[in-house]
């Protein structure tokens, strides 16, 4: 994003001020406050934070090691069920997964703080530098991961621990997915992104080729062809638009804006305007408001096209936004933008009705009842969307523009699985992509098993 005027700039803050704006959002406990922590735990039979968790990571073991004073083994325990345990402790909603299912949640409105026990000891074996993991007997069968965000890691790392040797490919300079891309700066400090890539590779035999693109550099045939089984973890890659965004300067998508600033050793180059709306209700709007206040915005408003229960963000990331200082209002669609020399000066929405739960009754799309936020920046969270071009025409089924799977990951093409975000009726959370990547590889390895018994029985 170029600093093209005056009104959406960077370097608006002091060096010391970004360095405590993009610190880490919550502090990593310390041994004893994990003690303490620890120690809340009822340790339930058949516990309903584990039932919650979509790796079914077992929480009550992992949480008695820590009070046993063992983080590596509790480490070891969150990793055999989800390899990337360490960013899913710092990116998941425990609050709307484990730790809204804690008893003491129930009982008290306090559960115990899950998220932070994970990342003590999944940090705690990070440190060391080890790989807890082997890599089994070789099998001689190779594996395409096509997409190194979370699915593809989960997938790559299990497969290798099962003995394939693994090939990942994906079109970034960076491999990490959304973990490197698209997530706030100071949810995971301190390239952690990066150093969770190196700690899943460590196992060896994945082969890494970052800056290759499917449908570009190669193709779904050919794939099919050189190895014994493809996973595509595509993530992504298109944005929702609105009409008009095209016409004004500073008009943007948010997920740009947000990987822009991810990538940036110096926070101050990051342009920023002085008044920023964003549009949308999910995670990504609320990661992009936070951070505009994080460069130095003086307002960001989110607007929302329906009320707060219907926001994809969660309750606890509604409240960071607003004790950030950003206003969020609810029941107003986008309805176009205003601008002054050729870039836009405001966003103007059209407000609905509370009473419509689906959000579809306009009342007034002009006029005495539209509504009108004065803007230099304005950031578009609206969705993102699948792009099937790179698969090639017809090759796989598909349903609501994403890939359709089975409970095995598998696609209708066979020999090719797929997982995370690209698949359709996912959850669009890490941890869900880390699942079926994990899935994926197992249903993979059953069925390079079973044919290499089936040669093994004919040659007999």
């Amino acid at each position: 994003m170029e600093q093209s005027s005056e009104m959406v700039t960077g370097g608006r803050l002091s060096a010391e001020q970004y360095a405590r704006n993009f610190a880490d959002l919550t502090p990593p406990l310390t041994r004893h406050e994990a003690f303490v922590e620890s120690d809340r735990c009822y340790f339930c039979y058949d516990a309903p934070c584990q039932n919650a968790c979509p790796t079914k990571i077992d929480i009550p073991l992992f949480i008695r090691q820590i009070a046993a004073d063992n983080a590596i083994g509790a480490a070891e325990t969150i990793l055999s069920a989800n390899i990337m345990g360490g960013m899913c402790a710092r990116v998941c909603p425990v609050e709307t997964l484990c730790e809204e299912a804690c008893v003491r949640e129930h009982a008290e409105h306090k559960p115990v703080h899950i998220g932070l026990l994970q990342r003590h000891a999944t940090d705690a074996i990070m440190k060391t530098g080890q790989q807890p993991f082997r890599r089994g007997p070789e099998t001689g069968r190779r594996v395409a991961v096509v997409g190194a965000g979370p699915a593809g890691l989960a997938c790559a790392h299990r497969l290798a621990q099962l003995g394939h040797a693994v090939t990942l490919l994906d079109a970034k300079p960076k491999l990490g997915g959304l973990n490197e891309y698209g997530i706030a700066t100071y949810k995971a400090v301190d390239d952690f992104a990066q150093r969770e890539v190196d700690f899943i590779l460590s196992i060896g035999r994945i082969e890494a080729r970052a800056g290759v693109a499917l449908g570009r550099d190669f193709d779904l045939a050919s794939l099919r062809a050189e190895y014994d089984a493809v996973f595509l973890g595509l993530g992504l890659a298109g944005f929702n638009a609105l009409e008009g965004m095209d016409e004004a300067a500073h008009v943007v998508d948010a997920v740009g804006f947000i990987e822009q600033l991810r990538q940036a050793s110096d926070k101050s180059t990051v342009a920023v305007g002085r008044r920023v709306v964003v549009i949308g209700g999910g995670m990504t709007a609320v990661d992009a408001a936070v951070q505009s206040k994080k460069l130095g915005a003086e307002e960001v408003t989110i607007v929302y096209r329906r009320g707060p229960e219907h926001m994809k963000a969660s309750l606890f990331e509604q409240e960071l936004a607003q004790r950030s200082g950003v206003t969020i209002r609810h029941w107003a669609s986008p309805a176009g933008f205003e601008q002054a020399g050729g870039r836009v000066s405001a966003a103007l929405f059209a407000q609905r009705s509370p009473s419509d739960a689906a959000g579809g009754t306009v009342l007034a799309a002009n006029g005495g009842s539209a509504l009108r936020i004065e803007a230099d920046m304005v950031l578009l969270a609206i969705g993102q969307s699948f792009i099937e071009a790179p698969l090639g025409q017809g090759t796989l089924a598909l349903s609501g523009g994403r890939i359709v799977i089975d409970d095995d990951r598998r696609t209708s093409l066979p020999g090719v699985w797929a997982g995370g975000d690209c698949v359709a009726g996912g959850q669009d959370l890490t941890v869900s992509a880390v699942e079926d990547g994990k899935q994926a590889a197992l249903s993979i390895d059953r069925l390079l098993q079973a044919a290499q018994q089936s040669v093994a029985g004919h040659e007999e």
